[in-house]
């Protein structure tokens, strides 16, 4: 069995990919880190009129009744382009958890990008911003925690009950896995784009052969990483989707180190692009479930 994106997956994702181009994101991250977030928001809403937040909300609410395949093929993109707010726990997460008559009050709202989630599991992402808090009745008087992403606003809400298992952790593991995914492409693009162009002892430095030998090995891993996460939004088996967690993860966190080592000194500087993508990568390795979490769920029987 051949599994590959449909003609409207891929001009999904194309129509995504055009929007975030011209969308200043990585200015939206910066000003979200600091607690400013209309940048962000304006970012959201444009991202509501591709109806990336209905896609997991029934048509009874409003939403497009998409499957998982749609949900890792929007996030990737997202992960690529550095979007900044609650995005797993909004499309992905509050679809599947929130029923009866929260859900019947919040599922509308959320499908048309008038309105944020967020879930602790066990720290809520942008709880000062959320409208709807999966697991607990309001965000109360939560604390905040620091993240090395910066535009992880991370708070710890007071009585939430926070969210280890079930349908809906697993689409949040999804999603994740697929926003390290947009990440680390995005990282190996870069590092490519920039070995064309930095000559060094009089060569571009793409034209040796441990420069390339680094960029070939993070291409394996990345493709090898794909159809783990496609699959597992297929299948939807927990074992499937927490080993695409770890794939992914590791592939992400591999083209973060190696678009580090290519860009040298340039990439450590706080206002180059690849910083965002390098603390981002850090960051969504832990969230969701780390490593070794998930390592235990591939090999439970």
């Amino acid at each position: 069995m051949r599994f590959a994106l449909s003609a409207e997956h891929r001009d999904f994702a194309a129509s995504m990919h055009d929007f975030l181009d011209g969308a200043d994101t990585a200015g939206a991250a910066r000003t979200w880190a600091k607690g400013r977030h209309e940048a962000g928001l304006t970012v959201l809403r444009g991202l509501a009129q591709l109806g990336v937040p209905a896609l997991l909300v029934d048509e009874r609410h409003g939403g497009l009744g998409a499957d998982p395949v749609d949900l890792v093929v929007a996030f990737e993109s997202l992960g690529y382009h550095v979007v900044p707010g609650p995005l797993a726990e909004t499309v992905a997460v509050a679809p599947a958890a929130l029923t009866g008559e929260t859900g019947e009050r919040w599922l509308p709202l959320l499908a048309e990008g008038k309105a944020l989630a967020t879930v602790p599991v066990p720290l809520a992402l942008d709880a000062d911003i959320a409208d709807v808090v999966v697991g607990a009745d309001a965000v109360g008087d939560a604390e905040f925690v620091r993240s090395i992403d910066p535009a992880r606003r991370l708070f710890r809400i007071p009585d939430a009950t926070p969210l280890s298992g079930g349908r809906a952790f697993d689409l949040g593991v999804l999603a994740v896995s697929a926003q390290l995914l947009g990440a680390g492409q995005w990282l190996l693009d870069a590092s490519v784009a920039y070995a064309k162009q930095r000559a060094q002892y009089g060569r571009l430095i793409g034209e040796y052969q441990a420069v390339k030998h680094l960029l070939a090995d993070v291409v394996t891993h990345l493709e090898l990483a794909r159809p783990l996460v496609h699959g597992a939004a297929v299948t939807g088996d927990p074992r499937d989707v927490s080993a695409a967690k770890v794939k992914a993860g590791d592939a992400a966190y591999l083209a973060a180190r190696t678009a580090l080592q290519v860009h040298g000194a340039i990439g450590y500087t706080a206002e180059h692009d690849l910083g965002l993508r390098l603390t981002k990568v850090r960051a969504l390795l832990g969230a969701w479930g780390d490593g070794g979490f998930h390592r235990e769920r591939v090999l439970a029987r």
